[in-house]
């Protein structure tokens, strides 16, 4: 059998379970745990001990409590004085900072998001995503009446959101197979429930390029969303007009607001190809 013949398959960045790759002799374990305790903190739970490390990540008490030593000694983890629970430490955004300075296309789309956003009033975002979320890169806000407005960082589902299903329907077959599986295992409810809803938007994909969300994911949030790739070769990206359900109907974001969308998303895709930023009037002060 050859080297690469015996190189176990590995999926999509993001989408392994690092205890399926404990033969392979190539992948860090202790780095990748470490790595899983990072991800254990979220916008909700911000402030987590070694027991819910523990229980969040699978991993046994002894090793989280070496991990986190080591993270908090690195400077990726705090330890709070009056709980002695961990958060996350300044030297997180030493990574987050250069990912995204290393993005040209965030210069190239505010603009043009901006510009949508006046002519919508929608707030528009762009994503990315990350294993079974849209991570957020940026955003500009219009309606105020959405109380949800993701900061740059921000996540929402995969497969509840309009961004999320235009990021697995843009992506070619073999990975959305690979995403779909992905979801399937790591929540069964969830992914049957979206079902559905998914399958709705792949049909409204093929036949018109755009993927809406109705309340899916926020019950006072509509959605529509396009995926726009990114011509060097960057990952798949998707930008998203958002409207409060209570400001404006279902019709509005399709009959109006879609169209100037995929207008957009097209002069942001020509922006890139052609490497010169796109050149506008400014926006009226209001």
């Amino acid at each position: 059998m050859s080297k690469r013949s015996a190189e176990p398959h590995i999926q999509l960045p993001g989408l392994v379970d690092p205890h399926d790759l404990s033969t392979d002799r190539q992948f860090a374990m202790n780095l990748a745990r470490g790595l899983m305790v990072l991800r254990a903190f979220t916008a909700s739970a911000p402030l987590l001990g070694n027991r819910e490390l523990s229980d969040r990540t699978g991993l046994p008490k002894p090793t989280i409590s070496r991990l986190t030593y080591t993270l908090a000694l690195m400077g990726y983890l705090d330890r709070d004085k009056a709980s002695q629970k961990y958060r996350l430490g300044p030297g997180i955004l030493s990574f987050a900072y250069p990912y995204l300075a290393g993005m040209p296309v965030r210069h190239f789309a505010r603009p043009l998001m901006e510009r949508l956003a006046y002519r919508t009033g929608c707030n528009v975002n762009l994503g990315v995503r990350d294993r079974g979320d849209v991570v957020y890169i940026d955003g500009v806000r219009a309606d105020r009446g959405d109380l949800y407005r993701p900061d740059v960082g921000g996540v929402s589902p995969l497969l509840s959101s309009a961004s999320g299903r235009a990021l697995i329907l843009g992506s070619p077959a073999d990975e959305q197979n690979a995403i779909l599986n992905f979801l399937r295992v790591r929540d069964r409810s969830v992914f049957d429930r979206f079902s559905a809803v998914f399958e709705e938007d792949r049909k409204r994909f093929r036949s018109q390029g755009y993927c809406l969300s109705v309340g899916d994911w926020k019950p006072n949030l509509h959605a529509v969303a396009v995926p726009l790739q990114v011509p060097d070769g960057g990952p798949l990206l998707a930008m998203n007009c958002t409207l409060s359900s209570v400001r404006s109907p279902r019709e509005t974001l399709e009959n109006i607001v879609m169209p100037l969308l995929k207008e957009t998303a097209s002069s942001l895709s020509q922006a890139l190809v052609d490497g010169v930023p796109p050149m506008l009037e400014p926006i009226p002060e209001v």
